[in-house]
Parts: structure tokens; sequence; C-alpha cells
């Protein structure tokens, strides 16, 4: 059975789409714990990230990296944190999160559910920096 993260790069389920290439896809968390949390995938549905093979697992370090520099610059934040758990999609995935204090790191706290129209301001001010 697909992953709820294959429905969404098959287009089966919509998201707010912050950066795509051949192989990767960047959308925002819809249970963000900080405005701008972003999930970068590989459209391979993998489950464990260690399972990539060597270069995919480089591929989607460098994609990340360059999207998290784009979240920088979109959304303000003391800096932007990188985390892999794995436990809620089993689908390899790395969460990037505009940090401004250790509890925005907390996968406890989450932030007000937004608007349709704030996450898609969100997702398009983050693609402008890319």
């Amino acid at each position: 059975m697909a992953s709820l993260f294959s429905k969404i790069v098959s287009g089966d389920i919509p998201c707010y789409k912050v950066a795509e290439t051949e192989e990767f896809l960047a959308f925002l968390d819809i249970y963000p714990n900080a405005k701008g949390h972003t999930l970068c995938i590989p459209k391979m549905e993998v489950d464990k990230l260690f399972d990539l093979d060597q270069a995919l697992y480089q591929k989607l370090m460098d994609f990340s990296r360059t999207v998290a520099m784009a979240i920088e610059k979109a959304i303000p934040c003391q800096r932007v944190g990188m985390t892999v758990i794995g436990l809620e999609v089993p689908h390899a995935h790395v969460h990037l999160i505009p940090l401004n204090g250790m509890e925005d790191a907390q996968f406890i706290k989450k932030e007000p559910q937004q608007s349709p129209e704030d996450f898609q301001a969100t997702a398009t001010a983050i693609a402008n920096q890319l």
C-alpha cells in the first residue's frame, strides 16, 4: 500500500508545495512545530532514511539544505533545524523547522492550525527564495 507521502507525490492528496525536482518534493507539514515547518522527501518510496542508497541519501541532504536556506530567508527565525524521526509515516523524510527556541524542536507543541491561505502564503514565500 502506498504511503501517505507517496499519495502526495502522485497528486492523490494535495499539499502546500515548496520545492520539487525529478527526485524530491518539499512541502509544508500541516501540523507544524513552527510556521514554515517543511518536509523533504524522496519521491521514491523508501521506508527509512538510512535505507536510501548513498547517492540518493546525499542528494536528499543537498535538496534539504537548499530548502532550509530558502526557509531561513523567508521565515523569521534564529536558524532552521533538521530532524529525522520517521515513526509517523513509513516513507523517508527530513523535517526542516524554523527555530526560535528549543520548544520549536519538540514534537509535543504544535502551532495553531493555519488557514489554507496562510499555508499557501508561507509555501509561496519559501518557494520565492529558491
